[in-house]
């Protein structure tokens, strides 16, 4: 019995709720085998209780059904508290966790289940619209593929390095910001597989220098794939915002991105409603994608209702421009907006 078997034995494990196995995400950390006896030694950075025992479960089965091992040991540990795999979302919150990042207090996600709806619009406006409340925040790029935050923020310069050899945030708009977006070259695409996404975001948490911040906005890609198990294995989410369009379509995909932070034991703060509706010149009301959606989805989901963002062209012109509206006027219809959502976002990180 060799340490190959058993690594070929071990990547039919998927990760509960994704198609990735736990040798591709880097969870397995130790294979011992000695004549008809296997130990494996597997570690969680988060997650619940029930994954943790999924996860134990599957790798014993597929281990015991190699040839002439008689005798499995699986031990799965949990990294984000200081015994086995029982962590709470309370302990969670208050910190216990040894891998949180030093000076940000609070880490919350904004994620929806696919493209186009806004979501780096409503999380540029919401670091801005937090900023205004007096928050120092930051706010991290994780759309590897298409980082937008570098338009919408008005940032195109290229991070430098500090004494003790980390990035240096760039800064506008009293955000500090971090995206792929500012390593690349215009148009340079990125092709990458998922172990490669996996490690940049994990250095985008703990190789940048982001000193003291009240919450760090993390703008995640559409969709439950790497870029968000890899997050959610790298600190300790205290939130996860999802935003939607009021369509049916996009409702039910939120639901799945509802699915994966309660999976990997996030709190889900609530659902914005973005593109609610457009209001003509003449004071007509038209709802493009429906009406309700968002809120009735919440209530489906026993979760909060952060708020809605109607169509503004303001918000539009803001985003191509790098002046997102909060920043630009607070006290506008749109401005107001996503101050409202802010203010829903703060009071439920109270409640936790």
């Amino acid at each position: 019995m060799t340490s190959e078997t058993i690594k070929e034995a071990l990547k039919q494990v998927k990760y509960p709720g994704y198609s990735r196995d736990i040798m591709s995400f880097g969870l397995v950390k130790d294979i011992s085998a000695e004549n008809d006896a296997v130990a494996v030694v597997i570690e969680l950075t988060g997650g619940s209780a029930e994954v943790a025992q999924e996860i134990k479960a599957q790798a014993e089965a597929q281990i015991r059904s190699l040839p002439d091992v008689k005798h499995v040991y699986v031990d799965v540990k949990d990294l984000s508290a200081n015994r086995p795999a029982q962590a709470s979302q309370a302990s969670r919150a208050v910190g216990s966790s040894p891998n949180r990042v030093q000076g940000i207090k609070q880490v919350i996600a904004v994620a929806s289940g696919k493209g186009g709806v806004g979501k780096s619009t409503v999380s540029a406006n919401l670091a801005c619209a937090l900023t205004h409340l007096g928050l120092k925040i930051g706010l991290l790029d994780c759309d590897i593929y298409g980082p937008s935050i570098p338009l919408m923020m008005g940032v195109k310069e290229r991070p430098s390095l500090s004494p003790n050899e980390k990035l240096l945030p760039l800064k506008n708009h009293d955000v500090k910001l971090m995206s792929m977006g500012f390593l690349l070259e215009d148009d340079q695409p990125v092709i990458w597989r998922g172990p490669m996404i996996m490690k940049t975001i994990q250095q985008f948490i703990t190789s940048v220098e982001w000193g003291e911040l009240d919450i760090l906005l993390v703008d995640l890609p559409p969709g439950t794939g790497d870029a968000q198990l890899s997050l959610c294995q790298t600190v300790p989410l205290d939130g996860g915002v999802v935003v939607t369009t009021p369509q049916e379509a996009s409702l039910g995909v939120v639901r799945k991105g509802i699915a994966m932070f309660r999976k990997v034991n996030v709190p889900i703060l609530g659902i914005v409603e973005n593109m609610s509706y457009f209001t003509t010149p003449q004071g007509e009301r038209i709802e493009i994608f429906g009406s309700g959606g968002g809120q009735s989805e919440s209530q489906r989901q026993d979760t909060t209702f952060l708020g809605k963002v109607p169509i503004f062209q303001e918000i539009r012109e803001g985003g191509d421009a790098g002046v997102p509206v909060v920043a630009k006027a607070p006290e506008s219809a749109p401005g107001e907006a996503f101050l409202s959502i802010a203010k829903s976002v703060q009071a439920e990180l109270a409640k936790l």
